[in-house]
């Protein structure tokens, strides 16, 4: 594939929280892969587990989420949101683009996590 410029971009999912461990698991390697196959690379992922919703989706009151950071070419996002649609465990997706700022706040603040769990 030739060197396309890269965009950063977070990409926060809500899946069913009927899933077991392992099913989540799988969803979130599965996405993560799609974006590895279509060029992308992952930057970083955190499983946030289950959590309570603002407010009832399909009649849930929780989660689970997880929040993915990845560099990609444009056009990976409209393929993305295609597979996110079909996929039933999910119940909401939002792709956020990060400018650099962002994205360097987001290394930064990783960076003084992994600092503070040495310490």
């Amino acid at each position: 594939m030739a060197t396309q410029n890269l965009q950063s971009y977070e990409l926060m999912v809500i899946f069913t929280p009927v899933l077991a461990e392992d099913e989540y698991k799988a969803a979130q390697k599965k996405f993560a892969d799609f974006i590895k196959e279509n060029g992308g690379e992952i930057v970083h992922q955190d499983a946030w587990g289950l959590r309570s919703l603002a407010y009832p989706i399909d009649k849930k009151t929780t989660g689970l989420y997880w929040v993915l950071e990845y560099k990609a070419a444009t056009d990976v996002n409209a393929k993305l949101e295609i597979q996110m649609n079909r996929d039933e465990s999910i119940m909401r997706h939002m792709v956020t683009r990060l400018d650099k700022y962002a994205a360097a706040y987001n290394a930064k603040k990783r960076n003084k996590l992994a600092e503070t769990a040495n310490a």
